[in-house]
């Protein structure tokens, strides 16, 4: 095995770093609107559904419980960069919350134990979108869940939201080494949960634990077992975004930070030609001139990348999808320092993120269009919480230390950061 990728650009804990102006009015609504009203405790309907009593008897196979694991992430940020006393109290009563719901197996979705994904799932004939046999998003929820549970262990330093994260991974490695192949668990032929990709690259980064390294390489390895997937083969390969699995923007770009993870973990070469195929094809073909992942032409979902070399001034841009590419953007930013992958995030974040949030920092428009109306979503909506994420991003990828000791301003408006350069000290 390589060892862990160093060498592109630190980028700077959220304490160190202050935005103002337009970014900056962004993430003052940001944190007095979605983070402090949409939840405060536990009952907050996008928590309460975490109760044993309701989770016992749930058997919708929703995704509503991906709120949970994204608002702690964006929670956890914005306190991370100090003087939110009020989020803090609130993050720190959410997260334990949640951690005193948690199974003693590791289990902390909210579903009934027959639904849940250590299950095996019956087999079923193929559907246009790759549906599993019944109805999930577990490991997507969980997940988020992973992530949001770091991002509280980073920010307050407690080790019981290390350790919850940890037993929901050790669950899922469990699950798989049982048999079950991650791609029956999940829509769009499995992406929607081989997401889980992301977060396991994440705690064996954190903890060096190899156990995280090798079900990171089994979600992998999977999904790239599954034709219709096929992840690092068609990576490789130059396959167009649009026909991946079922080419679904989101999930596909979510799973490309995963890998892009997985590549700073391990250095193994065929990660980074996959990944950088697929960021020059979503790049060349899949962006609106606001830099958001677009799709909605002719036949396909609203929420698909369009195949390549189609245009319809009315398609759409999903703010989920905004939230992954930026997310991607980061980790390439992080692993090679190159300036492409600042400007997609400044493009993205100037544009088609600023375009789909309120003024007021709460409304979120679902989607937003190069031609097309402005609407505001609905409570539940995924968008809601991704925006919210999406905006959280912004403080730790303005400013960087590159491996030759530069310093580096990534995002352009006023703002200032204090900086570790080896010869000066802090600038």
């Amino acid at each position: 095995m390589s060892a862990t990728i160093h060498n592109g650009q630190q980028l700077v804990t959220p304490a160190a770093v202050q935005l103002d102006g337009l970014l900056g009015q962004m993430l003052a609504a940001n944190r007095s609107g979605r983070l402090s009203h949409f939840i405060v405790d536990e009952d907050s309907p996008s928590i309460s559904i975490f109760g044993q009593a309701h989770k016992q008897q749930n058997q919708e196979g929703d995704w509503y419980g991906e709120h949970a694991g994204k608002w702690l992430s964006a929670t956890a940020r914005a306190v991370a960069q100090g003087g939110q006393p009020q989020l803090e109290a609130n993050l720190r009563r959410v997260a334990d919350w949640l951690i005193s719901q948690q199974d003693a197996d590791g289990y902390l979705g909210n579903y009934a134990a027959d639904r849940r994904f250590t299950v095996p799932q019956p087999p079923k004939p193929e559907s246009w979108n790759g549906e599993p046999a019944l109805r999930t998003w577990d490991i997507w929820t969980h997940s988020y869940l992973i992530l949001g549970f770091l991002e509280t262990w980073r920010a307050l330093g407690d080790d019981s939201y290390l350790q919850a994260a940890r037993r929901i991974a050790d669950l899922c490695w469990q699950a798989l080494e049982s048999g079950i192949d991650i791609t029956t668990l999940g829509n769009h032929h499995g992406m929607s949960a081989t997401v889980l990709l992301d977060p396991a690259a994440d705690l064996y980064l954190v903890t060096g634990e190899p156990r995280y390294l090798a079900l990171a390489e089994k979600i992998l390895k999977q999904a790239n077992a599954n034709p219709r997937l096929a992840l690092l083969d068609k990576g490789i390969a130059g396959e167009d975004a649009a026909f991946i699995a079922t080419g679904k923007a989101y999930q596909l770009s979510w799973n490309l930070v995963g890998l892009a993870k997985l590549y700073k973990a391990t250095g193994k070469h065929d990660y980074r030609i996959a990944i950088d195929n697929l960021w020059h094809n979503i790049r060349a073909q899949h962006l609106t001139l606001g830099g958001g992942p677009w799709g909605g032409v002719a036949h396909r979902s609203r929420e698909v990348f369009n195949a390549p070399r189609t245009f319809f001034p009315q398609a759409y841009v999903e703010t989920c999808s905004v939230l992954a590419w930026m997310q991607l953007n980061r980790e390439l930013l992080a692993i090679t320092g190159h300036a492409r992958y600042a400007e997609e995030l400044e493009r993205t974040a100037y544009n088609d993120l600023l375009a789909a949030m309120a003024p007021n920092g709460e409304d979120w428009c679902y989607y937003t269009f190069p031609n097309g109306k402005r609407v505001h979503t609905t409570y539940w909506r995924c968008c809601k919480s991704s925006g919210a994420m999406a905006v959280e991003e912004l403080p730790q990828v303005a400013y960087g230390v590159a491996a030759d000791g530069g310093l580096r301003i990534n995002l352009y408006g006023p703002g200032q950061a204090t900086l570790s350069q080896a010869e000066a000290g802090a600038v």
